[in-house]
């Protein structure tokens, strides 16, 4: 028997509805709001310099984004089709989460916090889009917000290492390698399923033209495509960094 909606986004809205089905949620919006503002005091966000003005940018940037991904009409399509809601955990993961690692305050990250922070992002991507507690964020608000939480908190933790400058090579490359294995993995496994896993999807895609296996091979291969390909790039970052410094080195020694 296919679980109960999702208590928190409402019922899958039809396809000439889906525009109107915005999320404004006060208590959302102002428990967001109050996490904006406490990060505001972090004194990487209040450096009155040019570094500073990017960094609050890019932060109030990434809170935007994952905001409207909670409030847009993501939440509801969300119900209606699995492809949607992976976009909207990849939005979350791969835009907004680096944007924030930004604005946090900056610190080297050893070897242990690398391997922490992806172990994290790694577990939270796995439970969260496996059939069991998946669907058991359509019966219960309270999962919904802890799969949310999980899921950004362990991106932004990742990305505070893909994007520290002073983090050297190997745990930032490392890692944007071992994020993209176990997305690619995942989406794959998803991808190529005989048969479609996720109950809440089985009476929801037909009115979107999808069949339930259609739309798990495109959340899939958003999972797949894109997480791959944006780790690979933040993999290289450290590399072109280090090579860059390395021919500075050089070019300073020759003369």
């Amino acid at each position: 028997m296919t679980p109960p909606l999702l208590p928190y986004c409402g019922a899958p809205p039809a396809p000439a509805d889906w525009l109107a089905a915005w999320n404004l949620d006060p208590v959302l919006i102002a428990v967001w709001s109050g996490v904006g503002l406490a990060c505001a005091a972090s004194p990487a966000l209040r450096a009155r310099d040019a570094a500073g003005r990017r960094t609050r940018a890019a932060f109030a940037a990434g809170w935007s984004i994952a905001l409207v991904a909670w409030i847009s009409p993501l939440c509801a399509l969300g119900v209606a089709l699995f492809g949607v809601r992976v976009a909207q955990h990849m939005l979350l993961a791969l835009v907004a989460a680096p944007l924030l690692a930004v604005g946090l305050p900056a610190r080297a990250p050893g070897a242990r916090h690398a391997l922490a922070a992806g172990l994290a992002f790694a577990v939270a991507t796995w439970l969260w889009h496996v059939p069991g507690p998946y669907e058991a964020t359509f019966r219960s608000s309270a999962l919904y917000w802890c799969m949310h939480a999980t899921l950004l908190a362990s991106a932004v933790a990742t990305w505070r290492v893909l994007l520290a400058r002073d983090a050297g090579v190997a745990a930032p490359s490392l890692l944007a390698l071992a994020s993209c294995f176990q997305m690619s993995l995942l989406g794959a496994l998803l991808t190529f399923a005989p048969a479609p896993l996720f109950a809440p999807h089985l009476a929801t895609t037909a009115a979107w033209g999808l069949s339930p296996l259609e739309d798990q091979q495109l959340g899939g291969l958003a999972l797949w495509v894109p997480g791959c390909a944006v780790f690979l790039l933040a993999g290289v970052a450290p590399v072109a960094r280090w090579i860059a410094t390395r021919e500075r080195i050089a070019a300073s020694t020759a003369l």
